[in-house]
């Protein structure tokens, strides 16, 4: 049987990509008619998966070099098969398929068996339905509306998370589902049910049952909690297990009633626990997830990383929540070596009393639960404290235990401008003098410790080129400079000027552009570039030989090392539209790399002055420099920012 070709057709017309894809992935605006966000099938830095919502077609220009339509973005996302696929798309818009065989005869009705995972889900989505009907009902779930009830959830509560009690009986689940027509393998495939020497039993029984749902909000399983002492079972939560549908390192509990404020806000929460989740949405912090089962791991910060847009060009934040204990502490230095993986900066927040959002916010309320994650500290910052108080700092040996363990944190911090802020405060923590702290981070720097690391990429490490040109011919892959740090913001500013320098030349000040010295651009990748602008003719000459023609003649006065970056460069989406935003956005990042380019040019006159005699005819010739310099830094930043 497959499905018919108008119907086929119908789902794919009518399914706005888009919003299947956001389910998924941030997305932004990219240019016109052009969205862009993190690829969800590799692992990247900066967002190279382009969706075109007036052609219904998505591409990652990144690692994975994949595309299509909007069903095969759901059978890769999804793994499913296309019958599967569309089948799922089409309950989506409410649209009836219909099926026929393979010589063409044709049925009225859609076919009796759906693909198998629809079939797991859908148990799973009845088993939801009626545990959260037997809390509600059953006088054997007093224990769990108790429960409830003593960490201030009451039963709107219990019916928003769709919380559930599962019978102590030990067949309920069963019998009901049977009773809807599912199959003994379906149930036990979809881990409501386990296989004994008695045969088939349920897998959750007498105890309280949160649903875990997948991004599309369909139910991929369940975490169930301890209530009563005579449980055979006595791991305190017990989850579903690895099925076709859940897969523990790869699932966030709340992540479906999350999803919507994270891209809004920019922020996710991670706690420990079903409860702590329940209590931050309840008490306003919209943002929170929690794993389930297992630690937070590569797989998790996937997800959330396309959620979040974590990319170079974006700010967000990720703030892990811990219990003050023990196992607390060491759930967030967990954390922290996680902590490269992302772009956004991470943050830890932890009640002085150590009590966890569900506690806090049953002893003082929903405000003590966002002042919490308002009271966040950078995870770096915590990391470091946590490393000095292994140590015995009132002793020499101490003091330099704990440098030598606190410097390689130090130097991971990812922004270069803080890391010499916090080795000064390494050295007021361990009473040390600066200067032999900085050595200590420098060198843990050099040897690995900090960013760049395994998990580092550098700006554009995954960017892909989208003209899919290869390198210059030869057969051989041309030198390559080192990336440039898109935490840098004089790399970015750079960046930026260079991007309009190629693709919008007309719009470019070219008094500013043209003037700019061979030592304006910091960056050696992005000076590089700029000698190649300036060979070519710099603005002047673009505007005679036009927008290709212009990209193509840099690219031929560029070495060969940066011809990918030129390339990268030209066909990168600007950050407006419109000719008249266009042309105040490029005159604003072209001539804040004037500005940059003065700032340094007038700090090395004022260290010369300072060095002479003030009544030398060189000082005198020196100060007029000065002056001038600082008169065209003046009139240049009244242009970036007229009255």
């Amino acid at each position: 049987m497959r499905i018919r070709q108008e119907d086929v057709e119908h789902v794919r017309e009518r399914t706005r990509i888009e919003e299947v894809v956001g389910e998924h992935v941030t997305l932004k605006q990219a240019g016109v008619g052009s969205m862009k966000g993190l690829c969800p099938f590799h692992d990247e830095r900066s967002p190279s998966f382009h969706v075109r919502p007036q052609l219904g077609l998505w591409h990652c220009f990144g690692g994975c070099n994949e595309g299509g339509d909007v069903i095969s973005f759901v059978q890769k996302v999804d793994h499913l098969s296309f019958v599967e696929a569309v089948e799922r798309l089409a309950a989506r818009i409410g649209h009836t398929l219909r099926y026929e065989d393979d010589a063409g005869g044709r049925g009225s009705v859609r076919r009796d068996q759906v693909g198998q995972r629809q079939r797991l889900v859908e148990a799973n989505r009845v088993a939801a339905s009626f545990f959260a009907e037997q809390l509600a009902t059953s006088p054997d779930a007093l224990a769990g509306r108790t429960f409830l009830s003593e960490r201030d959830f009451d039963r709107g509560a219990a019916a928003r998370f769709g919380v559930g009690f599962a019978p102590r009986s030990g067949e309920a689940v069963l019998r009901h589902l049977r009773g809807k027509a599912f199959t003994d393998d379906e149930i036990v495939a979809a881990g409501l049910a386990g296989r004994g020497q008695r045969g088939l039993y349920d897998r959750f029984r007498g105890r309280l049952v949160w649903p875990i749902r997948d991004l599309t909000g369909d139910v991929v399983g369940f975490g169930a909690r301890r209530l009563f002492d005579d449980d055979r079972i006595e791991a305190k939560y017990l989850n579903t297990p690895e099925t076709t549908l859940y897969r523990k390192s790869q699932v966030l509990y709340g992540l479906d009633l999350a999803k919507r404020e994270i891209g809004c806000s920019r922020q996710v929460v991670v706690v420990e626990g079903y409860t702590d989740v329940m209590a931050c949405h309840l008490a306003g912090v919209e943002t929170a997830v929690a794993t389930c089962g297992t630690a937070f791991g590569a797989d998790h910060i996937r997800i959330v990383r396309r959620l979040l847009g974590d990319d170079r060009a974006f700010g967000g934040e990720v703030v892990f929540t811990f219990d003050g204990d023990a196992a607390g502490q060491k759930a967030a230095l967990r954390a922290f070596e996680e902590d490269q993986r992302f772009v956004s900066q991470t943050f830890i927040a932890v009640a002085a009393d150590g009590m966890d959002p569900c506690e806090l916010r049953h002893a003082r309320g929903d405000e003590a639960v966002r002042l919490l994650v308002r009271s966040r500290q950078p995870l770096f910052e915590f990391a470091i404290r946590s490393t000095l108080g292994q140590v015995d700092l009132d002793t020499a040996e101490g003091r330099i235990q704990g440098l030598r363990a606190a410097a390689p944190v130090v130097a991971r911090i990812r922004d270069s401008a803080l890391r010499p802020e916090y080795a000064r405060r390494l050295a007021g923590w361990l009473g040390m003098e600066v200067e032999p702290v900085v050595r200590a981070v420098t060198q843990a720097a050099r040897n690995g410790g900090g960013t760049g690391g395994a998990h580092g990429r550098g700006e554009g490490g995954d960017r892909g080129r989208p003209d899919g040109a290869p390198g210059r011919p030869g057969g051989s892959e041309p030198p390559s400079v080192p990336r440039p740090d898109p935490r840098d913001p004089v790399a970015r500013v750079e960046r930026e000027a260079l991007e309009c320098m190629l693709q919008v030349p007309h719009l470019v000040p070219s008094d500013a552009a043209d003037t700019l010295g061979e030592a304006a651009f910091e960056v050696p990748a992005y000076r590089a570039v700029h000698h190649a602008v300036l060979a070519a003719g710099g603005m002047s000459a673009a505007r005679a030989v036009g927008a290709q023609g212009w990209a193509e003649t840099v690219r031929a006065q560029a070495p060969d090392a940066v011809v990918r970056l030129v390339t990268e460069l030209a066909v990168t989406p600007l950050p407006t539209d419109g000719e008249e935003a266009l042309a105040r956005y490029a005159a604003s990042v072209v001539l804040r790399v004037a500005e940059l380019e003065l700032t340094r040019t007038i700090g090395t006159l004022r260290s010369r002055v300072q060095r002479l005699d003030p009544s030398a005819a060189e000082t005198q010739g020196l100060f007029a420099d000065l002056v001038a310099a600082e008169q065209r830094k003046i009139s240049i930043k009244e242009r970036i920012n007229p009255s």
